[in-house]
């Protein structure tokens, strides 16, 4: 064994002197694949890290109780909290868990605590009350807006789920309906913030352009992004059915 590792390394090192092609050529696939398995191994410790699903959204949208319904699986009476709830979700039909962090939707601190916890983000659950989203539309389009150009959520990519609760209500709006005013709002406020930050010399973001410029905003144009829509409702009250089988499976993906 020791002879043919000293032959392997002398016809190496004569071919590398002679410049042979053959030798220079498995040396460079070598290196590749070196590489290769070491970006690989980097990416999955990296994504590893990242296990937790981030369920966010402005007040009243439905997030605590979805977060409940989805943890523990059961309803429970919801109040507006000041810090994020943290629990462990084991995945149905997998060997795994998600840390769900419930974040609080209070426009004066869900900024900070967003901060302190993005760079965890596997996956992010964005809430939206279906029944209420015509008159909350602005204050909706602008939270999302932050959260796609953030620095930190655009390099990560976290796959997106923007959940479209309270379909339970008659006064509900359904999901294409909501995606497609969303739209409009974020093509409106990508207008604004673009000519806010004319003339400034670093803005520190430089995502801070969604979409594709000379054309009217749409999710499908986010690239860095898999952004979804999905319907769903968590029920009123205790004797009330949630219907969150499409969350479910996308939580199976995302794990």
């Amino acid at each position: 064994m020791a002879a043919e590792m000293e032959k392997l390394v002398t016809y190496v090192t004569e071919g590398i002197e002679k410049q042979d092609p053959t030798v220079i050529g498995i040396l460079v696939a070598l290196l590749v694949v070196v590489i290769t398995l070491v970006l690989l191994a980097v990416f999955k410790s990296s994504s590893n890290k990242r296990s937790g699903i981030l369920v966010i959204g402005i007040c009243d949208a439905g997030k605590t109780l979805l977060y409940n319904r989805l943890v523990y699986g059961r309803y429970a009476n919801t109040f507006t909290s000041m810090k994020a709830n943290s629990s462990s979700y084991t995945v149905p039909n997998k060997n795994k868990s998600l840390r769900m962090l419930d974040l609080p939707g209070y426009d004066r601190i869900r900024a900070p605590i967003l901060d302190e916890t993005k760079s965890l983000a596997r996956g992010i659950i964005f809430v939206v009350d279906s029944s209420t989203i015509s008159k909350e539309i602005k204050e909706v389009a602008e939270y999302l807006y932050t959260i796609l150009s953030d620095d930190v959520i655009s390099h990560n990519s976290p796959p997106i789920l923007i959940a479209c609760n309270k379909q339970d209500l008659t006064v509900a709006k359904g999901s294409k309906v909501i995606r497609s005013q969303l739209e409009k709002e974020m093509n409106t406020l990508r207008v604004t913030r673009s000519a806010a930050l004319q003339g400034l010399e670093s803005t520190g973001n430089n995502n801070s352009f969604l979409g594709k410029r000379n054309k009217d905003f749409e999710f499908s144009d986010l690239k860095t992004f898999n952004i979804e829509f999905v319907e769903c409702s968590c029920g009123k009250d205790e004797e009330s059915k949630s219907s969150l089988e499409e969350v479910q499976s996308w939580l199976l993906t995302v794990a």
